[in-house]
């Protein structure tokens, strides 16, 4: 005597088959060709986007867009290396300051007999971040080099990364996170200069004084973070001075004066 699907009816007359089988089957063929359909619409969609659709990436990482480390970056700190040294015997880098606070490798786990300066990896790394991104200053006229010039005559790099100053603060809010401030201090140190040089040969601008500001303002945190109590009081001072030229109409600059003043 064999069983029979209670859902089956006449199923003696249909062979048995279960009309539940027959949906699940029916579903799973409806599936596979709604599959089959999405497979052949991918390609079409693929082929309309051009190359010029695709944005531009720089090849180490360090653009706007996305996030990673790279070849020039500290592992434990996560931004570029600075005082660049190496353990031994792995070879593995980091910043100085960094390694300082292990006795084995944080990548390996070996044991660190001797921590060793990386002098030519620093220099790679400098030349990294003075030729990144879209460095809007004025040069002197014997400089020479692929970039041009604007109406204004700012030099722009032709590239399509992040500009310089947001890059250098990006590198610093990272370090700085990281307790590493001696690195984020020579970030924004580098920050600001260059934000002083373009307002040397520019009227007063609201955008370049609110950004020096705020980057001053940052210095004053690393030097108190360092016990450099007299450098951050000079800093929070001079934040101040050129965030009271802006207009008290932003909120974000009443804010911000109003922090390096308590800070005084």
């Amino acid at each position: 005597m064999s069983s029979l699907c209670p859902f089956a009816k006449g199923a003696i007359g249909v062979g048995g088959v279960c009309p539940m089988k027959s949906s699940e089957k029916t579903k799973e063929s409806n599936n596979n060709h709604t599959s089959k359909e999405e497979k052949e619409e991918k390609p079409a969609e693929e082929q309309k986007i051009g190359p010029a659709t695709i944005p531009a990436k720089c090849p180490f990482g360090y653009d706007s867009e996305t996030f990673k480390l790279g070849p020039l970056s500290c592992m434990i700190c996560q931004a570029l290396l600075y005082d660049s040294s190496k353990c031994m015997p792995c070879a593995h880098k980091f910043c100085k300051v960094c390694i300082l606070r292990f006795r084995d490798c944080p990548l390996c786990g070996a044991h660190i007999e001797k921590i060793e300066p990386e002098t030519d990896l620093q220099a790679t790394v400098d030349r990294f971040i003075d030729g990144h991104a879209r460095i809007k200053r004025m040069q002197s006229s014997s400089d020479k080099g692929e970039e041009t010039v604007d109406a204004q005559g700012k030099v722009i790099y032709e590239d399509v990364s992040m500009e310089r100053g947001a890059f250098l603060v990006q590198q610093a809010m990272r370090a700085f996170h990281a307790r590493n401030i001696e690195s984020a201090k020579s970030r924004l140190g580098l920050c600001a200069e260059d934000i002083r040089e373009q307002l040397k040969v520019t009227e007063d601008s609201e955008e370049l004084c609110s950004q020096l500001g705020a980057v001053l303002g940052m210095l004053g945190d690393c030097c108190r973070s360092m016990g450099d109590a007299d450098s951050a009081i000079k800093y929070y001072e001079e934040s101040a001075e050129f965030l009271s030229k802006l207009p008290k109409k932003d909120l974000e600059v009443v804010h911000t004066l109003s922090v390096s003043l308590n800070k005084v």
